[in-house]
């Protein structure tokens, strides 16, 4: 693993927050169009083509999928000059492509650097999260609690009535009797259609997006970047990785996994300080989505870094080339 020396996230910090503003650029020209594919691969190639010009030597560990499946941002593609700290690289380039197609709230282009080797690698499977905001001790609710008890156990340590919790949830079949479960509580719902990264992301700032806590399955890559994402806002994350087959078992194996049980804390999946950019594609909750007006561009980045825990939001403003 790289010397912590080496990263040096501060200096780094604003060339990330360029990769996640031309990635966010270049896809706001498909935004309404119906191209999901067209939107990811716009994204994907101002992402690729922005980490190549900074001063790093970086693998991505989160990507686009595995092998050789470029022209995506594979997993363990190399990025950068080569020239500086050696560090990992997790990413979605374009978190919400269904969102950006269809002009919905809360697409975003997301990622995050870490030293060499701090970041799980997480296999391309399902993974349980569970997700609150920062100021609660730890304990205050685990994966072996019910839906149910979670939603007991938060608005007593917030000291509120559990009809005062907002759970957040992605709108699937699979999650029906966890719906059921909450909501038999007297706790509310908001229902996500995709983008867990920003749903659990909304747990860090309950007064200003009304949410509590997150539940739910899905992508074990996205659940390393919203640990990323804790680690600098504050917050309680827990993950666990769910296998539906032998292969998913292997891809696992591969990626270095022996423990399959294994309950991750937002601290297991990012080791080391983080830096996390996050660009609004369309407006939502977190982010200013792309605004256009005659001969200018302006979007608005999220810039945060676990060392200091500071939290920037930076209006970019450019003329329309």
């Amino acid at each position: 693993m790289a010397d912590a020396v080496e990263f040096h996230d501060r200096l780094l910090s604003l060339g990330l927050a360029r990769v996640s503003e031309a990635a966010a650029l270049a896809s706001a020209k498909l935004i309404g169009r119906g191209d999901e594919k067209a939107a990811d691969q716009a994204a994907v190639n101002a992402m690729r083509d922005q980490l190549n010009l900074l001063d790093i030597a970086g693998v991505v560990v989160i990507g686009e999928g595995e092998r050789d499946e470029a022209p995506m941002l594979f997993i363990g593609e190399e990025v950068g000059t080569g020239k500086g700290p050696a560090v990992d690289i997790a990413l979605d380039p374009l978190e919400g492509t269904t969102l950006t197609a269809k002009d919905m709230p809360n697409a975003l282009t997301v990622i995050a650097m870490a030293p060499r080797g701090t970041m799980l690698h997480a296999p391309d499977v399902y993974m349980e999260k569970l997700a609150i905001g920062p100021g609660f001790k730890t304990g205050t609710v685990t994966m072996t609690m019910t839906p149910s008890e979670r939603v007991s156990a938060l608005a007593a340590a917030k000291g509120c009535s559990t009809e005062d919790i907002t759970v957040c949830v992605l709108d699937r079949p699979r999650h029906e009797e966890l719906i059921a479960e909450i909501r038999s509580t007297g706790a509310a719902i908001r229902l996500i259609t995709d983008g867990d990264v920003a749903g659990v992301m909304h747990c860090a700032e309950p007064d200003q997006t009304g949410i509590d806590m997150y539940m739910g399955s899905g992508g074990a890559p996205e659940g390393v970047l919203a640990a990323a994402a804790l680690k600098c806002m504050g917050g309680q994350f827990f993950g666990k990785l769910i296998f539906r087959n032998d292969d998913e078992r292997a891809r696992a194996k591969k990626a270095g996994i022996v423990n399959f049980d294994r309950v991750y804390t937002r601290d297991d999946l990012v080791r080391g300080d983080v830096i996390f950019a996050a660009t609004g594609v369309t407006s939502g909750s977190l982010l200013e989505g792309i605004r256009r007006e005659p001969g200018w561009v302006t979007m608005e980045t999220i810039l945060m870094r676990s060392k200091t825990g500071s939290v920037r939001r930076i209006q970019y403003r450019t003329p329309i080339k």
